[in-house]
């Protein structure tokens, strides 16, 4: 068998082949696909070596069209995220993309932009273009499952509350989450906490608004002012502008995302009113802006990171296949300057 030798590499004479892999490490092109694909049949460590070497200084880049036909995967999965400029969204995508590639799985993302029509319209999209399986985060709580059922490829939903007959779902408990905040407001001696409810696509009703009625009904209190205003810093703004110019102030606020809650930070701040000590506030998602907002948002963390596993394990790991499932986890409070503790 023709072989070179390892210091004469050829000139660039167009794409480099698994042929010439294999001429300059002096095996044959199946060995060079054993240790690309990893199998199925297994090279002797010096062998493979002297093939990655090869691959190495040649600069060989296997052909994705051809190994998908051949292995009859793309190894790339879709992810439809609302906005990835959200800190919570991103960090949930980071987390997504780290458990693909712990699989050797690519992954490809898409916005929605909190719209239906776009949301369903990536998801198909992706299908088309051959992946292995879609994640999708859908703007609406409870999303019709049609468009996904037709979408000929598998689907599981991420940070969703509610269960999906046939469907694999991953999500949180917004309901004892959004109890242990409030509970922990009323702790420190609020009687009139209010409640910045996000809004989204679609008329549902959130078991974060859930949670803060309970939290309030067990304590005896009354239900305290709701303001509906976008999950967005913007949208946490206007409701902060908007609960300081009601007739009955509360002195406590449990915004429903990071995202208002920093927005509602601003509306206090231009107000002159400081947190905690005039107005304390609590938050839900457990993103970076919460760590690092002024004072430190008490939030409820989701965790991102065991949700997002839970996820790529449903649609490319030992849970694919099975019969779907409906996982729910828990949130924990991590409790920082603004509700009025002293310290974290």
């Amino acid at each position: 068998m023709y072989s070179m030798t390892m210091s004469a590499v050829p000139g660039p004479r167009g794409p480099v082949t698994r042929k010439d892999v294999a001429r300059f490490a002096g095996v044959s092109t199946a060995v060079v696909s054993y240790v690309v694909n990893g199998g199925p049949k297994r090279v002797a460590p010096a062998t493979e070596a002297k093939v990655q070497d090869a691959i190495r200084r040649l600069g060989y880049r296997p052909n994705a069209a051809a190994r998908a036909l051949k292995l009859g995967s793309s190894e790339t999965i879709g992810l439809v995220i609302p906005d990835n400029s959200n800190p919570f969204f991103s960090l949930l995508a980071h987390a997504v993309e780290e458990a693909a590639a712990e699989r050797g799985y690519a992954l490809v993302l898409t916005n929605s932009d909190g719209n239906v029509a776009k949301e369903r319209r990536n998801v198909r999209n992706l299908a088309a273009r051959q992946v292995d399986g879609v994640i999708v985060s859908s703007v609406l709580m409870e999303p019709g499952v049609a468009d996904f059922e037709s979408a000929e490829v598998p689907v599981v939903l991420l940070n969703h509350s509610a269960e999906a007959p046939g469907f694999n779902s991953v999500g949180v408990d917004l309901v004892a989450g959004a109890r242990a905040a409030v509970e922990h407001l009323i702790g420190h001696g609020h009687t009139r906490i209010a409640l910045a409810m996000g809004t989204n696509t679609g008329n549902y009703y959130d078991g974060r608004e859930e949670g803060w009625l309970q939290a309030l009904a067990g304590a005896g209190l009354p239900e305290g002012p709701i303001v509906r205003t976008p999950f967005t810093r913007e949208g946490g703004y206007a409701a902060g502008k908007r609960l300081l110019a009601g007739a009955e102030r509360p002195t406590a606020i449990f915004a429903t995302s990071d995202l208002q809650a920093v927005g509602i930070l601003r509306a206090l701040h231009e107000a002159g009113l400081s947190v905690p000590k005039d107005m304390a506030l609590a938050s839900f998602d457990g993103s970076a802006e919460a760590e690092y907002s002024w004072p430190p948002l008490t939030t409820v963390r989701q965790p991102a990171k065991a949700m997002a596993e839970a996820a790529v394990n449903a649609l490319i790991g030992t849970g694919r296949g099975n019969t779907p499932e409906h996982l729910i986890f828990p949130a924990d409070l991590q409790v920082r300057q603004s509700c009025g503790c002293r310290r974290e």
